[in-house]
């Protein structure tokens, strides 16, 4: 099946709803002071890009945003996708997105920060087959076993 990415408002009933479930898996995972969930007011800010892919019924399936920061470089957010397409394809393509977004602003490097505990290693396998490769604290994210970070670095 073929599935569309496209930038798109946060602010509507299905994104949300990929929200709540995306929160509903992250939760019971590790402790909530080491979770640093955007919230889709805040992804709706001037400096975050959120990519929604839709399957060909314009369902909404997955998402991924890019948050700009003032250091340069560019954030990795919020990805999720339905059960029902993983291993589909689905978060790479949203990955390709959020790189050439962040490579349209000149930014030079992707990271991220994800969790650290076991029900992650889905995630690690994605991101790790998408040219990322873990790296040291960023922002101001803590450095405890709850947490891993991730870089890409963009080249031109």
């Amino acid at each position: 099946m073929a599935y569309a990415i496209a930038s798109e408002t946060p602010l509507q009933d299905d994104v949300r709803a990929m929200v709540a479930a995306l929160n509903d898996h992250l939760i019971p995972l590790s402790p909530r002071e080491f979770q640093f969930q955007m919230t889709v007011e805040q992804m709706a800010g001037p400096d975050t890009i959120l990519f929604v892919a839709r399957d060909g019924d314009g369902r909404a399936v997955g998402m991924g945003a890019l948050k700009v920061h003032e250091g340069g470089f560019g954030e990795v957010k919020r990805m999720y996708t339905d059960p029902s397409v993983r291993g589909s394809g689905v978060g790479r393509k949203l990955l390709e997105a959020i790189e050439a977004a962040a490579r349209d602003r000149g930014l030079h490097v992707l990271k991220l920060e994800t969790g650290g505990t076991p029900g992650f290693e889905d995630t690690w396998a994605v991101y790790q087959r998408c040219g990322f490769s873990r790296c040291g604290v960023f922002a101001d994210y803590p450095d405890t076993q709850y947490n891993v970070f991730y870089e890409k670095k963009l080249i031109a």
